[in-house]
């Protein structure tokens, strides 16, 4: 018996220490710092940013926040629109267009053309390492499959483990790895932001980290 409460006292603490060090990161007017972009709607029930869409790129960077390897926890809702819907998350953010940088295509989760399909998670390292350059000369390297195939225009849930080397993608209702890749620089920035590509408006909730 002793033993027994020994085992759960023990796992208790474990799952304790876990959840203690995960972060909820609200997203409020006065923690966000808008490049490129608009705030259409924050809503703080339930802790959700709506960003508008305008040419070129736009990063909502989370103030105060500093973050260098870890877990991000993150739910996202793009559109069903070609070439126009492009949603993630930026890190190593050392200016407006210098940072790293996982997004999705949400119009090719299910893409009857597998060649789509197989484009719908990208890693890029801005500025030389944009998607273009590393589909040319890395074809198949930094981008990859949804296997879920979640709908084009419904949340879906995501985590980004990152560390010195590797980011590391999965979906989270599933646990299932998207994206494995080797960094395509070192660590120099702590910033963060939820971010959008070209043309695109974005919806993000629930951001979490976790070291």
């Amino acid at each position: 018996m002793k033993k027994e409460i020994l085992i759960f006292t023990t796992s208790f603490m474990i799952l304790t220490l876990m959840g203690c060090s995960s972060k909820i990161i609200h997203l409020a007017n006065d923690n966000l710092d808008v490049r490129n972009r608009d705030i259409i709607s924050i809503n703080s029930t339930t802790n959700t940013l709506v960003l508008n869409s305008k040419i070129g790129d736009g990063i909502a960077i989370i103030k105060g926040l500093e973050f260098d390897d870890g877990i991000i926890e993150l739910e996202l809702k793009g559109e069903n629109n070609p070439g126009k819907s492009f949603v993630g998350i930026a890190f190593n953010i050392q200016n407006d267009t210098t940072y790293e940088a996982i997004y999705f295509r949400p119009f090719n989760f299910k893409s009857d053309e597998k060649i789509r399909r197989e484009h719908s998670v990208q890693y890029i390292y801005h500025p030389k390492y944009s998607w273009r350059f590393l589909r040319t000369n890395f074809e198949g390297q930094f981008e990859a499959e949804y296997p879920r195939q979640p709908s084009p225009e419904y949340w879906f849930g995501i985590q980004v483990k990152i560390d010195d080397k590797k980011v590391y993608v999965y979906d989270k209702k599933t646990n299932t790895e998207l994206l494995s890749i080797k960094r395509l620089t070192h660590q120099v920035s702590n910033r963060i932001g939820l971010w959008t590509g070209y043309n695109s408006k974005g919806e993000f909730r629930n951001l979490k980290i976790r070291k």
